[in-house]
């Protein structure tokens, strides 16, 4: 009885685990069929883009749409990037110092100011731009890339105060004691070993931060739809008008617009994941 239900058992085991793998592969192929699509259409010609069955594989690939990004759409790649760069610097100037005093210097009202973070992340973003432009329209400020790192700041910093936090709540206490036993000052404390120990929160971050500015699209509709300098989001509709849509420019638009993403993901995932104390202490 025992041998034939640990003989059963293995085959069994190995059965779910060939179903469970099957269904994420079904699963995860469904959520990155958009992505192919976009690749599909943008090595698509235009003379195949309204035919009444979509070919499922590019048959004959082009790379005009590319070649047109390339020429006009640069501008707006370095737009976005240095709007990603900025909002990356001032979330970490603002969310860093301020989550360092509410882990572990612990100011009175600290409570209150955690619950104040919360409810400003369930704020709708067209309610907030809303509120931006009537404040930009009266400061000058609007059709200009660094309100635009302002307003998307907004957005990661709340996050970011909750992101260290959460990562220099669990550093030691005795590495802080230890530093002030040296003479360390509270801002020498912070810059010198809490930072550096928090690295994988700056990472983390960083990130996300950038991929907000990067993707930020109601922000820059409402307060930089007639600047100069204009994010990708917003150079996309150099290719659609009333009577044209350059479908495979746009898709290849998206599909430029998304390889620094998917870099920044590839390389800052281990940082993400990996523990803020490792290596802090020894055991």
């Amino acid at each position: 009885m025992s041998s034939a239900v640990s003989a059963t058992t293995p085959r069994a085991t190995s059965w779910a685990a060939r179903r469970n793998t099957a269904v994420g592969v079904l699963l995860t192929a469904v959520m990155l069929f958009p992505v192919y699509w976009m690749l599909n259409v943008s090595l698509t010609p235009k003379s195949g883009m309204r035919k009444a069955k979509p070919d499922l594989l590019p048959l004959h690939p082009t790379f005009e749409g590319y070649r047109v990004v390339l020429r006009d759409q640069l501008p707006y790649l370095g737009t976005s990037l240095l709007i990603g760069l900025g909002t990356v610097l001032l979330t970490l100037v603002v969310s860093a110092p301020a989550a360092f005093a509410l882990a572990k210097l612990r100011p009175r009202g600290s409570g209150a100011l955690n619950f104040i973070l919360i409810v400003a992340q369930m704020i709708p973003g067209i309610v907030m731009a809303m509120g931006f432009y009537a404040v930009y329209l009266k400061l000058g400020m609007l059709n200009t890339w660094w309100g635009l790192v302002i307003a998307d700041s907004t957005i990661a910093v709340p996050f970011g105060v909750m992101i260290f936090a959460a990562f220099m709540a669990g550093i030691p206490d005795e590495l802080i004691a230890a530093a002030k036993v040296d003479g360390a000052s509270t801002w020498r404390t912070f810059a010198s070993i809490v930072l550096p120990v928090s690295r994988n929160a700056v990472v983390t971050v960083s990130l996300f931060s950038f991929l907000w500015a990067w993707s930020d699209f109601v922000f820059a509709s409402t307060l930089n739809g007639g600047g100069t300098m204009r994010p990708i989001t917003l150079g996309v509709y150099h290719y659609i008008g009333n009577n044209n849509q350059e479908w495979n420019a746009i898709m290849a638009t998206a599909v430029v617009a998304s390889v620094p993403v998917a870099v920044l993901l590839v390389l800052a995932q281990r940082y993400v994941a990996a523990g803020v104390t490792a290596g802090a202490v020894k055991d």
